[in-house]
């Protein structure tokens, strides 16, 4: 009898070293309005992938708001973000977010990237308005955010940003921060701002010339033809650690410092409420 040994033999495995790395989240929306024969704002085209959702919590109304999700539960270091919006002739969009930002700790050489493109047609208006941006110790993010204004199109924008949670006893020594803002009309440069926070943010936001000590801080656009109009308006509501002031005679901008997020939101909101006419997006107000 031949027996055939061959399946009781072991195989020989050439193994090599393995190299692993974390998973990173990725996300894109895209979201275009436009306007029906009555003038109400309807939806002409949605997309997402990843983890970036948008939902609409008021779809009966003649504007449309937009909640950004990031259902990753925050930014790190190699996450890449990515949102588009686009606003037709007439129409109004609105876009928030659901909650606060947040930005975490990143691995050594990781950059978390988000990229916002937003496009506002003649007579239309857009109001971007998302919660604050939370950084924690050891994050590293980069921004941009690009606005392209058309014609007689209308804009509010909000960014707030949070320097650790003052309730949380949380201290930023090493951050890398890079934030990049720039609003065009018509395609000629409008307002052009950006931060580049690197290194232990303590030192750096204690200095008088930058924020004094300050944890918080946000930057408020607004461009409407009326713009002047509420100047004193806007001044009166500040407190003494915010400032507005016309760039152009149908640009206002605003810059805040706070002591925490709370105390900025408490400062932002009757300042919104009165740019937006009292019509501050759902998720601000829960």
């Amino acid at each position: 009898m031949i027996w055939c040994t061959t399946i009781n033999q072991r195989p020989t495995f050439h193994t090599q070293e393995a190299t692993f790395t974390q998973p990173r989240a990725i996300g894109a929306a895209s979201v275009v309005v436009r306007g029906d024969q009555s003038g109400k704002t309807r939806l002409a085209n949605l997309r997402q992938s990843g983890c970036m959702k948008l939902v609409f919590p008021k779809m009966y109304r003649n504007d449309i708001e937009a909640v950004l999700v990031n259902t990753s539960g925050g930014i790190t270091g190699g996450d890449t973000l990515a949102l588009q919006a686009h606003a037709k002739p007439g129409t109004t969009l609105t876009l928030t977010t659901q909650a606060a930002e947040r930005a975490y700790r990143a691995q050594d050489g990781e950059v978390g990237k988000v990229t916002t493109h937003l496009t506002v047609e003649d007579d239309a208006q857009l109001n971007w308005m998302p919660q604050e941006l939370i950084l924690y110790d050891r994050c590293a993010l980069s921004r941009r955010l690009m606005i392209d204004l058309q014609g007689t199109a209308q804009l509010l924008m909000v960014e707030p940003v949070v320097f650790g949670r003052k309730a949380m006893r949380e201290v930023l020594h090493t951050v890398s921060f890079r934030d990049y803002i720039k609003i065009s009309r018509n395609g000629k440069p409008l307002y052009l701002d950006g931060m580049d926070l690197s290194g232990d943010a303590v030192q750096h936001l204690a200095r008088p010339a930058l924020a004094n000590g300050a944890g918080a801080m946000a930057s408020v656009v607004f461009a409407h033809p009326d713009a002047a109009g509420h100047l004193q308006a806007i001044r009166a509501m500040l407190p003494a650690s915010g400032g507005a002031s016309m760039l152009t005679d149908d640009l206002l901008v605003i810059r805040c410092l706070a002591p925490d997020s709370f105390e900025l939101r408490r400062a932002l909101m009757p300042v919104l409420e009165h740019l937006s006419q009292k019509n501050l997006p759902i998720s601000w107000r829960l």
